[in-house]
């Protein structure tokens, strides 16, 4: 483990040049004369659209300088039997000395980036009244500007003791930490396994079953005796559509990580269509912009990790069980004692389960809302939500107030 270093983001010429030829080239499928494409995946004119942009209108180096202008830095993390890891992250100090460390942790196919909309609305100063936070945004590895990982078996536990291990490298002994996606499992993880450190977790994405008599009778009980609201009804619905019709892409980087390789490491088309589908459909009518979808799509072209690693993840964390419940493939959906939690509800978000049903992940529970607009990506659609939430939880009053106040370390 490495002192972190200020890092700063600078693609070679070179990178950038071979990806404007490769766009040059591009090769695209026809499409049927269908009404509604979007039911058919990505749009040929969407897609070509976005390409000629990507290839002649669209100013990487300015995407570049605007990262750089965050505080980003770089260190090495070591995690047992696999090489170091060159691990990227985002690292907004406060100036208030007491302020809390938050470990933002973000998933697919989003990155770091997904940081940037809440960084100015968290950065409070000791005498704004509201709670005060040191950010730490990451890169995971195999994502953006950290390091892939060359081994089999990075799976959950990995994950969790490379960002725990950055925490207390960065003299973080005790911390927070909020996510959605793999932020959900990945932090779900880092409670189960170090819980006297993680001490609370605000989730946005909430995967949870409904209570069985055996596992929460009095929630089975509840659960039985009460309807499901509008919202909750249309919840299941949106989760009934994830399930069914959109999810296919889970089955492939699950279980063939390695033969959707092919198409990502030598296509940017593949990747882009890949990812912006899913731009499209998990949000809540997000009015993304061109520069904006390419950015996203360019830190997994261009990043350090390179343009296939990303996909292990589904692969690794299905295959390989998470070391503190054997037999099972995470801890997310199950008890994590001693970390608070707090649950953000989007009604566009891929799987949107009814109240009752959160209860069950317990750890315990203390804070909840929802949200009538907003989707997968809370962060980046709802960054004025996910600031009100951390505001509450954490802030005079909330139910985690002064939760590291007075731990050592920071």
């Amino acid at each position: 483990m490495s002192a972190p270093t200020p890092y700063t983001i600078s693609v070679p010429d070179e990178r950038i040049e071979k990806l404007k030829r490769k766009l040059a080239v591009a090769e695209f499928p026809d499409e049927l004369d269908a009404a509604d494409q979007w039911s058919y995946g990505a749009p040929l004119a969407d897609v070509q659209r976005l390409a000629k942009h990507w290839s002649n209108g669209f100013d990487w180096r300015k995407a570049e300088a605007k990262l750089n202008e965050l505080p980003n830095y770089k260190t090495k993390i070591a995690v047992e039997g696999f090489d170091d890891i060159d691990m990227h992250f985002v690292w907004q100090k406060s100036e208030n000395p007491n302020a809390i460390p938050l470990l933002f942790v973000h998933g697919w196919p989003g990155s770091f980036i997904e940081v940037t909309k809440i960084l100015p609305l968290l950065s409070s100063s000791p005498t704004s009244g509201g709670p005060s936070f040191h950010i730490i945004a990451p890169s995971l590895p195999n994502f953006g500007f950290s390091s892939r990982i060359r081994t089999p078996g990075f799976a959950l536990t990995q994950y969790a003791r490379a960002l725990h291990t950055l925490m207390l490298s960065l003299n973080y002994p005790h911390y927070v930490t909020q996510g959605g996606d793999w932020g959900f499992y990945i932090t779900r993880a880092i409670g189960a396994l170090y819980p006297h450190h993680c001490l609370a977790s605000h989730i946005n994405m909430i995967r949870a079953s409904a209570p069985s008599w055996l596992s929460h009778p009095f929630l089975a009980l509840r659960h039985a005796v009460t309807p499901y609201t509008a919202a909750e009804k249309a919840g299941l619905e949106r989760t009934r559509w994830f399930t069914e019709d959109a999810q296919a892409y889970r089955q492939l980087q699950g279980t063939r990580p390695q033969t959707l390789a092919y198409a990502f490491a030598d296509s940017p088309t593949a990747l882009l269509a890949w990812i912006y589908e899913k731009l499209h459909d998990w949000t809540d009518g997000y009015a993304w912009t061109d520069d904006e979808v390419l950015t996203w799509v360019s830190i997994y072209w261009l990043g350090t990790a390179g343009p296939n690693a990303h996909v292990r993840i589904y692969y690794e964390a299905t295959h390989n069980p998470t070391e503190v419940i054997p037999g099972k493939d995470s801890p997310a959906s199950g008890w994590v004692p001693g970390v608070k939690l707090g649950l953000a509800r989007f009604p566009r978000e891929i799987a949107v389960v009814p109240r009752v049903w959160g209860w069950t992940l317990a750890g315990p529970v203390v804070y909840e809302s929802e949200y009538d607009k907003g989707g997968h990506f809370a962060a980046w659609e709802r960054p004025d939500a996910i600031v009100k939430d951390l505001g509450k939880m954490f802030g005079k009053g909330g139910p985690c107030y002064g939760i590291v106040e007075g731990k050592s370390g920071y």
